[in-house]
């Protein structure tokens, strides 16, 4: 897979058979729907695209989630829905034998995937449970990551939903089951393991589910959607809705790279332009170009203001800044721009 960023001359809906759709931030933010993902997503299903809407958040069971999709004007199954928690769940299966005792902290959705999986769920460290599998709920407090510390400091195996450190609502930015994961590391000295983005576990589950053929990660987190596109191989679209920023595209380093970069779902049907190199280190995407010179991004040619444009001179930067920095150059941060910032 390149490191750069790769053209799409046809919409992504038309060259892909499958999209993974990440939830939060992507088809919607907290409660609130996010425009254009409906018609993006609904347009692409109609033109032959599978969604399998693949998120880090294992408190809800995949009925709800289909429901709340459902509800924004996005039909969905539980079948086209693969969280977290059902990831955790198939990763105590490689080590535990089924009837195991696995304490859970976390919401229904987790109980239920550990439930589904053949273990036997318990609530305190007196059980002697022979897992400790969490995950983010808004009910979890001191009382359950107590249990969990209690459990691990007694040799039970720590497994992480995943690891976001945030998560995004309609109100900000609030603590992740990564910030709760922290607190018992802090207090057992033990890494967990993580069955969650950044893994390309799930990303790969739910392409075994749908027996695709080439799928299509879209996210807009690059430490946990795009890192788990980059390590498992497949292509990745970046929509500046949520909570990574088209400068932070600038700024990644190569295992967090998006190979495509949208403002919003649109992205699937829409063409990607692929930058190239041009005279004098410019690179150039459409009418945009972007340089890297003693460390400083420079900015060139940017065409109008539209949306398209805008997406030119993300690229164009992205394509500068990759080269130099994978060619050894120091990039001086404060030289590079917010950028795109209108579009989402």
């Amino acid at each position: 897979m390149k490191a750069g960023l790769v053209g799409a001359p046809v919409a992504p809906a038309e060259a892909y058979d499958l999209a993974l759709v990440d939830l939060d931030g992507v088809a919607y933010r907290g409660h609130e729907p996010i425009a254009h993902a409906a018609d993006g997503l609904t347009g692409a299903r109609d033109r032959g695209m599978r969604l399998v809407f693949v998120t880090n958040n294992a408190s809800r069971e995949p009925e709800s989630v289909a429901d709340q999709l459902t509800g924004l004007g996005i039909p969905t199954t539980a079948a086209e829905v693969m969280t977290a928690a059902q990831a955790a769940a198939q990763l105590l299966r490689t080590r535990l034998e089924r009837g195991a005792r696995v304490l859970v902290v976390g919401g229904a959705g987790l109980r239920t995937a550990v439930r589904q999986a053949g273990f036997t769920v318990v609530d305190s460290a007196d059980d002697e449970p022979e897992a400790v599998a969490q995950g983010f709920a808004p009910e979890v407090g001191w009382a359950q990551l107590a249990e969990a510390a209690y459990a691990i400091e007694r040799g039970a195996w720590h497994v992480a939903s995943n690891l976001d450190l945030s998560l995004p609502t309609a109100r900000g930015f609030a603590p992740g089951n990564g910030s709760l994961v922290g607190a018992v590391r802090a207090a057992t000295g033990v890494t967990p393991d993580s069955a969650g983005k950044p893994s390309p576990a799930m990303y790969r589950m739910a392409v075994d589910r749908a027996g695709a053929r080439e799928a299509l990660v879209v996210g807009d987190r690059l430490d946990t959607d795009l890192a788990g596109a980059r390590s498992g191989g497949f292509v990745g679209l970046h929509v500046l809705t949520g909570v990574s920023s088209a400068r932070d595209d600038v700024l990644a380093h190569p295992g967090e790279r998006p190979h495509l970069i949208g403002a919003d779902l649109r992205a699937l049907h829409e063409p990607h332009p692929e930058p190239v190199p041009a005279a004098d280190g410019w690179w150039t995407c459409r009418e945009a170009s972007a340089r890297v010179v003693g460390g400083a991004l420079e900015l060139g040619r940017g065409g109008d203001d539209s949306t398209a444009s805008q997406l030119d001179v993300v690229r164009a930067a992205c394509a500068a800044a990759w080269a130099a920095v994978d060619a050894g150059e120091t990039l001086d941060e404060a030289t590079v721009p917010e950028l795109a910032t209108d579009l989402a």
